[in-house]
């Protein structure tokens, strides 16, 4: 079963190999969304089918390695290129190859018109199969590798439509933003091979408990480098900056890049090495108070913004956030467990907003929309079932994974009360912001001009996706019930590749566990409630006239001034000392030196080129002047010998 592992990285390459064979062949370009859909498709495949093998097996034999060659032989370090996959990045490859399938299948329709769409198709390949080594990796450095093509690939697709400025500035923010996550690390690295000699995951956890003293200042350090790499790829923050910018990509790269890809790469760093983070308790109280106050600061945000895939990407950060909080708590197999179910709901919503944008004739902004269910029936019905998940509503799959994290927070111990607080306040924010986008896009009077703008359903493709992700938006909790004994399927199956401190208690005090759902389902739907009143009863909670109000409103719409800041105290500073660099040393000494030595040697030229007259005596001039010039040479040796 070895080389099924193989298989799946080998299809999405196949794919990208395939469709840059149709590249400028004219009416043959409409196919490559059909290669590259079916090849992603093969991959989901292969990973179901590894899945349930696994089920069948005993959680000790749940593990699957292959070895293929030495790659980087150097002295007793030997870096070898092999693959591995246990129940987490089995979980893992299939969120990527199965959320992949659904974004490829809506991009046949979505893309369909775009002039770009063979270079889409094989970026959006390239990008799956980026993730999947990244996940499949057995080894640090194999994996970097795939870290990196990661970061790459959102560059190529945020900044996909190059000709508008904004698209290009949005690829670069991401790109040197997640240089500095990448950076820290790539510091970890060099950290992890100085201490054990290796970068092999196995070996690493195996001896991590010898060679380091739980919470020591060494293990903390590694980790914490370790964090930030995974804060640059999953965007919190400080680092949190480049995924709302991303939003101007096409919009189901930012389903694939919100859902199953690129930010849920922090969270697997993190889960994959649970062991090292379990000896820095510090590190991982850090990891807790940076998330939970990831998931307050963009939830924040997310109430006021007019942008609908805008107001999407802060609810990423939140969620983000939380997968944080709970791997802060030590709860891994709660955080996969949110990732599981946010991808699903999370793409949905993505691939909901474009069906949207598409049949408002490209409009974003939810002021101008309104009153359109009854145009897009379907697209608003499965638009309410996804926001309803994130939303946290029984029985949907938001509930049971956003509880698990709010009874870890709970029964945490440090803190315990701030984090679940944070949290349930979070929720409220959550539930708050989504119907907000719902009521006012779906609901209530219409807001543009319907001689200009004519509302229409989607294609069937666009809308197949949406139906799948909808059904999983709802049943994709029900394996992470934990109040029935045996109700924990997903964790149970994650146990055995995590360490005893990473797997979650799988049954827990019924009331305790009752009273915080209650109270959790309660809060989910009082900003469903303030939601309905704002934006369909048209009360306001608090007086919009009161200056603070307004301040505050203000604040929250321009995101804090975070990027201003950052503008100010980082981006100018450095523009000037460029500048400065450019006109003394990039002027003055480089082009001087280059531009220099081009005059000497033109000089030269017009100097001695009266010598290539095309005159036979003045060669035979030239000549018996040379000539003489080596007889008296000669002459003069000659004589000081003697």
């Amino acid at each position: 079963m070895s080389k099924l592992i193989l298989l799946i990285l080998f299809f999405p390459l196949l794919g990208l190999f395939a469709n840059l064979l149709l590249l400028g062949k004219g009416k043959k370009e409409s196919l490559s969304g059909w290669i590259a859909s079916t090849a992603i498709l093969l991959s989901f495949l292969v990973s179901l089918f590894v899945f349930f093998s696994f089920l069948s097996q005993s959680p000790q034999d749940r593990i699957v390695s292959i070895f293929l060659f030495n790659w980087i032989p150097i002295g007793n370090l030997i870096i070898k290129i092999g693959f591995v996959i246990d129940p987490i990045s089995s979980i893992m490859t299939l969120i990527i190859t199965g959320v992949g399938f659904m974004v490829h299948i809506y991009s046949v329709a979505y893309m369909r018109e775009d002039l770009g769409i063979v270079r889409y198709f094989i970026y959006l390949n390239l990008f799956s199969f980026s993730m999947l080594l990244l996940v499949l990796a057995d080894n640090f450095l194999l994996m970097f590798v795939g870290w990196e093509a990661v970061g790459l690939c959102s560059y190529l697709l945020i900044g996909f439509w190059y000709e508008k400025p904004s698209a290009t500035e949005a690829g670069k923010k991401a790109f040197i933003v997640n240089r500095v996550g990448d950076f820290c690390f790539l510091i970890a690295l060099f950290y992890i091979l100085t201490v054990f000699g290796t970068f092999d995951f196995t070996d690493i956890s195996k001896s991590a408990s010898e060679l380091f003293v739980k919470d020591s200042l060494n293990v903390n350090l590694l980790c914490l480098f370790l964090f930030l790499g995974a804060a640059g790829k999953s965007a919190q923050f400080p680092l949190h900056v480049w995924l709302p910018d991303a939003m101007e990509g096409p919009t189901p790269v930012s389903a694939l890049i919100h859902a199953a890809t690129m930010v849920t790469a922090g969270i697997y760093l993190l889960v994959r090495n649970d062991v090292l983070f379990s000896l820095a308790p510090s590190t991982l109280m850090i990891i807790a108070i940076i998330g939970t106050f990831t998931l307050l600061f963009a939830a924040s945000i997310a109430l006021v913004q007019k942008d609908i895939k805008k107001i999407l990407a802060y609810s990423t950060l939140s969620q983000l956030g939380y997968m944080f909080l709970a791997c802060g708590l030590g709860a891994y197999a709660t955080a996969m467990f949110h990732l599981m179910t946010h991808a699903f709901f999370k793409a949905l919503l993505f691939l909901g907003a474009g069906s949207v944008i598409h049949a408002m004739d490209g409009e974003q902004d939810i002021e101008k929309m309104g009153g359109i269910k009854s145009d897009i029936p379907k697209t608003s019905f499965v638009f309410l079932i996804g926001s309803l998940a994130i939303s946290g509503v029984f029985p949907l799959a938001g509930f049971f994974s956003k509880d698990a994290i709010l009874f870890s927070a709970f029964t945490s111990g440090s803190f315990s009360n701030l984090f679940w607080f944070a949290g349930i306040l979070g929720a409220l924010m959550t539930s708050y912001y989504t119907f907000r986008l719902v009521f006012k896009v779906f609901y209530g009077d219409k807001n543009f001009n319907e001689n200009k703008i004519h509302v229409h359903e989607s294609p069937p493709i666009m809308i197949f996706p949406l139906f799948v992700l909808a059904f999983f938006s709802i049943v994709g909790g029900w394996v992470g019930i934990p109040i029935i004994s045996g109700g924990n399927v997903f964790a149970e199956f994650l146990s055995s590749a995590l360490s005893p401190s990473g797997s979650v208690e799988l049954h827990h005090n019924l009331t305790l566990e009752l009273v915080l759902m209650f109270l959790s389902l309660g809060v989910a739907l009082l900003g469903i409630f303030l939601a309905y009143q704002t934006c369909c009863k048209k009360r306001q909670i608090l007086p919009s006239t009161s200056t603070l109000n307004v301040s505050i409103y203000s604040l929250l719409e321009n995101k804090y001034y975070i990027d201003e800041i950052y503008d100010f105290i980082l981006v100018r500073p450095l523009r000037t000392i460029a500048s400065l660099f450019f006109k003394l040393f990039e002027q003055n000494v480089i082009d001087a030196t280059v531009n220099g030595t081009g005059r000497l040697v033109k000089s030269l030229g017009l100097t001695l080129r009266f010598l290539q007259d095309g005159y036979v005596k003045t060669y035979a001039v030239s000549i018996l002047f040379g000539l003489v010039c080596i007889i008296l040479l000669m002459v003069f040796n000659f004589s000081n010998r003697f």
